[in-house]
């Protein structure tokens, strides 16, 4: 995979590195930790032997370390990677002790999936080990290779984006968890009905969340629904917005919105028709695309920002709500070359119970305007500017 400088930054002691599969987390790491012992529990030898017996990690560390006391090379290195640690989630119980006991190890543990690290040892690291996510590629980490429609149409996972071949690499990426974390791990008992969802979610991206209609669609009962919603986060494919309703002035909905992680992959999994608008699954996609920005900036900066959404029971929405210590930020999402007053209504009317409030409308026209006291940008400048020191709309150091 090419090597593209991140703006995630390394974190002080042992921590977690999360991030769905291909987007960079194993290559940011050869980076950072040139010279790490690592262990990549993907190898299938390696898994076995570890699945076998976890304390092995504690013999091959204190080799290590014996060659370490006795080396004079200044490069070697006490950190630990383990790459892909949900598939032998024992070896938490190992390195818990080791932290424990106060070894000299530091310890980098790579996740694609949270779902077998929300019990057991994972809990007892928590205070001892910090958290850090990988997201997909952003605009402003490509520079001048960033291209907006490439972009919503393949996604910026970087093993898409750079592979040889973006459109077979897509296609085959889903199919790559079904098959080696869905299936393998058995995290379902009906891989073709979870396919199934996966399709059916698709048609919830950028949307209001309703498990019944996916219920429908699916074939299977809400309850089913709600697991494997809940197993779809954990692979990190997927996550939801809550609802922005801090001093709320107006009855709000109550229902959560819900996105794919990227907007390739979101892409690959919604099915085309004579029944679907092109423009509306466009609309998903750009949407999708501002909010695994947005997502990632907040990530980025680990300043404790979150992301929103805001919409009254009368119809009015916007799309994207960020708060934080050092602001409060209001974007909607427009997937048109032009833009009147109209589309500033929900936006003006969040102004009215958030004066404090910066907004921005984002569209896929080429100037900037200013309209009604509100910014509109076009959505490319926008996204190729973000970045996580800077304030997304005045691009200040916060």
């Amino acid at each position: 995979m090419t090597s593209t400088m991140r703006f995630l930054q390394e974190k002080a002691g042992s921590f977690f590195l999360f991030g769905p599969r291909g987007t960079g987390k194993s290559t940011w790491l050869k980076a950072t930790y040139p010279n790490a012992l690592s262990f990549d529990l993907l190898d299938p030898a390696l898994r076995r032997e570890f699945l076998s017996h976890p304390e092995y990690l504690k013999e091959r560390l204190a080799g290590h370390h014996r060659q370490v006391k006795h080396s004079r090379d200044a490069d070697t290195s006490l950190t630990v990677v383990i790459d892909e640690v949900q598939h032998v989630p024992a070896l938490l119980d190992v390195v818990h002790q080791l932290i424990e006991e106060k070894t000299p190890w530091r310890f980098v543990l790579t996740g694609s999936s949270a779902r077998k690290l929300r019990r057991g040892a994972s809990n007892l690291l928590a205070g001892r080990v910090s958290r850090a996510e990988m997201h997909p590629l952003m605009a402003a980490e490509l520079g001048d290779a960033f291209d907006l429609d490439y972009a919503l149409s393949k996604g910026t996972v970087p093993l898409v984006w750079y592979a040889d071949n973006p459109s077979d690499t897509l296609a085959a990426y889903v199919a790559l968890y079904l098959n080696e974390e869905v299936q393998a791990e058995a995290l379902v008992r009906d891989i073709g009905a979870f396919g199934r969802f996966l399709e059916a979610m698709s048609f919830s991206h950028a949307s209001q969340l309703n498990l019944s209609a996916v219920a429908r669609e699916s074939g299977v009962n809400r309850q089913t629904i709600a697991n494997y919603l809940e197993v779809l986060e954990d692979l990190l494919l997927g996550f939801r917005l809550p609802v922005f309703s801090r001093r709320a002035r107006r009855d709000l909905v109550a229902h959560e919105k819900f996105y794919y992680f990227d907007s390739g992959v979101y892409q690959s999994l919604r099915p085309r028709g004579p029944l679907d608008r092109a423009e509306e699954v466009a609309g998903g996609a750009l949407e999708g695309l501002v909010a695994q920005h947005l997502r990632a900036w907040a990530a980025y900066r680990n300043d404790g920002e979150k992301l929103y959404y805001w919409r009254t029971r009368h119809g009015s929405e916007v799309d994207f709500v960020v708060y934080g210590q050092k602001g409060l930020w209001a974007f909607e999402v427009k997937h048109s070359r032009r833009v009147d007053r109209k589309d500033l209504r929900s936006l003006r009317a969040f102004r009215e119970d958030y004066p404090e409030a910066e907004l921005a409308l984002l569209y896929r026209g080429d100037e900037p305007l200013e309209i009604d006291g509100i910014v509109v940008l076009p959505c490319d400048t926008f996204l190729r500017n973000l970045k996580p020191w800077n304030d997304p709309l005045t691009g200040e150091k916060l």
